[in-house]
């Protein structure tokens, strides 16, 4: 059976101990994850188990990116409007990064934080597991 990622690792438990990571993070939802398979709060649960990572919920986290596989290029002007609006909604957050769980999603969030002069860094969220597995 497949599943994803962060579902795996919530099931099993992160064994390895996690260094404190003084971070404002916000998490988005993407759709596929949150619509298609209800994966909603293992992102979050895996996160919110790294020491020092300040979890902030977005408003308006159910509305997509944008992205939505080909949507951006099938729907441009509308992908590009639900990209602006998401990327304001992460900016009012005051987070220092978003992470998600899917590709397309970051690139798209990215683009809009850039068109918005934002420096939020936009990860996925088992860079930010990883990252704070890692050494100091």
């Amino acid at each position: 059976r497949v599943m994803d990622v962060s579902v795996f690792l919530a099931r099993l438990g992160l064994r390895e101990s996690l260094r404190e990571t003084k971070l404002k993070a916000a998490y988005h939802d993407a759709c596929h994850l949150s619509n298609a398979q209800n994966v909603r709060k293992q992102p979050r649960d895996l996160l919110k188990a790294i020491p020092g990572l300040q979890l902030l919920e977005i408003s308006d986290a159910h509305l997509c990116c944008g992205s939505a596989g080909s949507y951006n290029m099938d729907q441009p002007d509308i992908a590009s409007s639900l990209g602006e609006q998401k990327a304001k909604n992460i900016i009012a957050t005051g987070a220092e990064a978003v992470v998600t769980g899917n590709i397309g999603c970051m690139t798209q969030v990215n683009l809009h934080l850039k068109k918005l002069g934002s420096p939020i860094q936009v990860k996925h969220t088992m860079q930010v597991i990883r990252d704070a597995m890692l050494p100091s």
